[in-house]
């Protein structure tokens, strides 16, 4: 199953209302949110990492850039790095590569999100693809992943 599907039946599932919608192809997260018409800080962006053997998933705005050292903290780890493609390309089977969507549960992996993509009451994330993209409020979000949440990104 492809993997917007997969998270279209996901939210059904869990009585989360969603809206899917397409954009021209755009690679990068500040294009995404351009091309979708929403503020960079309501576009939550997937950023794969590494400490250790484990991957994590850290989610934050698109105007936003990690900060590893704040990621390792909260992740109560030595040290974060960022993760390679071919450290992470085969977990996303149902995914192209940089289109992930957020919900690293559904993968097995543990999520980290910066506290400002708490702020907006609706985020926007890539569905597997650099073409789809689907809304939810926060709160489903938050209900569903159960992510820790902390300040990841610089300031």
């Amino acid at each position: 199953m492809e993997c917007k599907s997969r998270l279209e039946q996901y939210f059904r599932q869990n009585g989360v209302p969603f809206q899917s919608m397409t954009h021209p192809p755009a690679y990068t997260a500040p294009e995404v949110a351009a091309a979708q018409h929403v503020p960079g800080k309501q576009l939550a962006k997937v950023v794969m990492a590494k400490a250790g053997q484990s991957l994590l998933m850290l989610v934050l705005p698109a105007n936003k850039h990690v900060d590893f050292r704040k990621v390792a903290e909260l992740a109560h780890v030595p040290e974060v790095r960022l993760a390679r493609e071919e450290e992470f390309s085969s977990i996303f089977p149902d995914c192209m590569i940089g289109a992930m969507p957020p919900f690293g549960n559904l993968y097995g992996i543990p999520v980290y999100v910066d506290t400002s993509l708490t702020d907006d009451p609706e985020i926007v994330f890539q569905a597997g693809t650099h073409t789809d993209t689907i809304k939810i409020r926060y709160a489903d979000y938050a209900r569903l992943v159960k992510p820790q949440v902390g300040q990841i990104a610089l300031a």
